[in-house]
C-alpha cells in the first residue's frame, strides 16, 4: 500500500527544472532507496515532497491527500520528518537540548517521555546526553539528527545522504539503525544515498534517478545485481 507518491512530477528551483515526469511510490513501513549519480535530482525529490522546491506540474499525495506545494511546516505536522544532509543538529547545544528543541511544540511531560525513549533507542547518545553536539563524532551526530526527527513521532522519515563523510564502520551502524526504525518502530523510510550498495542491501524498493528521470523502479536486490545499471550509474559490479 502506497503511503506517499508523486504523479507526473516536474519540479526544480525557480524556472529551472530538475525532475521530469517522476512517478514515485513509497510503501507503508518499507525502506525505499533512491540512488543515482551526482546531480541526478535525488535531493530535489525530497525537497519537492517537503515543499522546498518549485513544483512546475504534477502532484504529490500523502495518505491519499494532495499535499502539492503545501508549506513545509504543514507537511511536517502531517507526520513527515526530513533530515537534510547537512546542518541537522545544533552544535552549541547539548544532546538533550537538541532533543528538547526538536519537540518544542509538545507538552513538557511528553518531551521528557520522548527524550527518554529516544535515548534508550540510541544508547550511545545516552552516554553523551550532556555533551555539546559539536563534540560528537559524525556517526553520533547522525544518530542525534534521527533522534530529533523522532521526537514528534513521524510516520515517514526522509533521509538525505546519512552516510556523508562517515567511515565504513559508521555507515554500517547507521544503516543498522535505519533497519531498526522500520522493524521495531514501524516507520516508513525514504533514503537518498550516494553509498548505493549499502543502502540497496537494506532497502525493500529502489529507484534509480538519472538526469532527473527514473531509469529503474523495483526491488532493491534487483538493482543491486543488475549487470548494466549498477555498474554504469552506481559503480557496483553486477553479481
Amino acid at each position: 500500500m502506497s503511503i506517499l507518491e508523486t504523479r507526473s512530477l516536474y519540479s526544480g528551483y525557480g524556472k529551472i527544472k530538475v525532475l521530469f515526469d517522476v512517478n514515485f511510490k513509497v510503501e507503508d513501513r518499507k525502506i525505499t532507496v533512491v540512488v543515482g549519480p551526482n546531480g541526478a535530482g535525488k535531493t530535489t525529490l525530497l525537497n519537492s515532497i517537503m515543499g522546498l522546491a518549485t513544483i512546475h506540474s504534477g502532484d504529490i499525495f500523502y495518505e491519499g491527500r494532495k499535499i502539492t506545494s503545501l508549506p513545509p511546516y504543514k507537511i511536517a505536522k502531517m507526520g513527515i520528518a526530513y533530515l537534510p544532509q547537512m546542518g541537522n543538529v545544533l552544535s552549541e547545544l547539548t544532546v538533550e537540548e537538541n532533543l528538547r528543541i526538536a519537540g518544542y511544540l509538545l507538552p513538557m511531560k511528553e518531551i521528557k517521555e520522548r527524550t527518554k525513549e529516544i535515548l534508550e533507542f540510541f544508547p550511545v547518545l545516552k552516554e553523551f546526553v550532556d555533551r555539546k553536539a559539536g563534540t560528537l563524532s559524525g556517526g553520533e551526530r547522525r544518530m542525534l539528527a534521527i533522534g530529533m526527527a523522532l521526537m514528534r513521532r513521524p510516520k515517514i522519515l526522509l533521509l538525505d545522504e546519512m552516510s556523508t563523510d562517515l567511515a565504513p564502520i559508521l555507515v554500517k551502524k547507521v544503516m543498522e539503525k535505519v533497519v531498526q526504525l522500520r522493524d521495531e518502530l514501524g516507520l516508513t523510510i525514504v533514503m537518498v544515498e550516494q553509498v548505493a550498495k549499502k543502502a540497496l542491501e537494506i532497502g525493500d524498493k529502489a529507484y534509480l534517478l538519472v538526469s532527473g528521470t527514473i531509469r529503474f523502479e523495483g526491488n532493491s536486490g534487483e538493482l543491486l545485481s543488475h549487470p548494466e545499471l549498477a555498474k554504469l550509474y552506481l559503480g557496483i559490479a553486477g553479481r
